[in-house]
């Protein structure tokens, strides 16, 4: 599947058989890889395969250019360190998400970097074509060349002025290795943000929902229907990036490598265990609990709580997930479980994002032969027991 642009999240106001004998408690970096699923679609999904020649790698320090573009009908307004200040937050909310393991150096261009055509031109449209999107960002990077050594960078930040209103939203740019594509400085020019004016809606963490695509990651927001946050509601920037609890789901952390196969508890066959999670929030511990059910799916269970980049959620527990590796981007390649359907919301929360389960609720799947007990809670912990029939 040739690349393409990937688009922001859109702006809205917004049976039993046998008696199945118990799995020891053996290490789990030795039986964790049995829960990774490939991923299917040969794009960005939640696999564990990612191809990291088309993908960037999601651990290090990744030296990002931030540049300023302007244009012929709509000419720089405000300061640079405006523009920056509004964006340099998503480093932060980077390291701490990643527990250290991702870091983004952010360089910005101090000077204006005046575009070759009105910003009206650009085609910034749902549906922008991956020609007319590399196109922009050609003409952005040859315009800067005199001026930046893109040899030292990973990847690109470009920021419009605020006047472009034409500049609508923020897609991402992931090169096409088949083609000629971009140099610059002797250098291929891969991966590229492009943000727009939803940056003034999103905040910071539309370039942390960006950059994200560039490490392989899906929308899991859904494309269409009008409940565009049905599958996981706030608990995931990818999904919704204003949510009350949006750091990345454990799965996720665990497909980039934030979190070692030590960390995952793995049930791949019949059978029981007992897992005590540690909150996602902190480091260490045991961080994601997976049921395997099929060559691309999976339950998933983790603890959240309120702190650190999920200070406001809405509900804290244990989430409980489904996760399916050959479900394309936008179509619900993971979909929360709502504990809690009959929870009151509180102003600023969707139904959804009262889904965590408490201590004594249990989630079951007949189909799948799967169960989930939530046992005891702690301070920042969970205990569940997960079985398989």
């Amino acid at each position: 599947m040739r690349p393409r642009s990937l688009t922001a999240a859109l702006a809205v106001t917004l049976p039993l058989i046998v008696a199945a004998p118990a799995v020891a408690n053996d290490d789990n970096g030795r039986s964790a890889a049995a829960c990774a699923l490939a991923g299917k679609t040969g794009w960005t999904d939640e696999g564990h395969n990612t191809d990291y020649t088309q993908f960037q790698q999601p651990l290090g320090t990744k030296h990002v250019l931030m540049l300023f573009v302007d244009f012929p009908d709509a000419p720089a307004t405000g300061t640079l360190d405006d523009y920056y200040d509004q964006l340099a937050p998503a480093a932060d909310w980077m390291k701490q998400d990643s527990y250290g393991r991702a870091r983004l150096d952010i360089d910005p261009l101090k000077r204006w970097i005046h575009m070759p055509q009105a910003s009206s031109s650009y085609g910034f449209q749902r549906g922008i074509t991956f020609e007319t999107h590399e196109a922009y960002v050609k003409q952005a990077v040859e315009a800067a060349e005199p001026y930046a050594d893109f040899s030292k960078y990973d990847m690109l930040y470009i920021v419009p002025t605020k006047s472009a209103s034409a500049i609508s939203f923020s897609p991402t740019y992931l090169y096409d290795p088949t083609t000629a594509g971009i140099t610059a400085n002797g250098k291929r020019i891969k991966w590229a943000v492009t943000f727009g004016q939803d940056m003034y809606h999103w905040g910071y963490k539309v370039a942390d929902h960006e950059t994200s695509h560039t490490f392989g990651l899906p929308d899991i927001y859904g494309f269409t229907g009008a409940d565009y946050h049905r599958y996981v509601g706030g608990w995931d920037l990818m999904g919704n990036i204003a949510g009350p609890a949006p750091q990345h789901i454990g799965w996720e952390r665990w497909k980039f490598g934030w979190i070692d196969d030590r960390q995952v508890a793995c049930l791949p066959a019949a059978g029981t265990r007992t897992v005590h999670l540690k909150a996602v929030e902190r480091p260490g511990g045991t961080k994601i609990a997976v049921i395997r059910t099929g060559e691309s799916t999976a339950y998933v269970a983790e603890s959240r709580r309120a702190m650190a980049g999920d200070a406001d959620a809405c509900s804290t527990g244990v989430l409980i997930y489904k996760v399916d590796t050959s479900t394309q981007t936008g179509y619900g390649p993971v979909q929360v479980v709502n504990g809690n359907p009959d929870a009151t919301s509180p102003t600023g929360c969707t139904a959804l994002d009262m889904a965590a389960y408490q201590s004594g609720q249990s989630f079951s799947d007949p189909t799948t032969g799967v169960g989930i007990d939530v046992l005891r809670r702690g301070p920042l912990s969970d205990t569940v027991r997960i079985t398989k029939r």
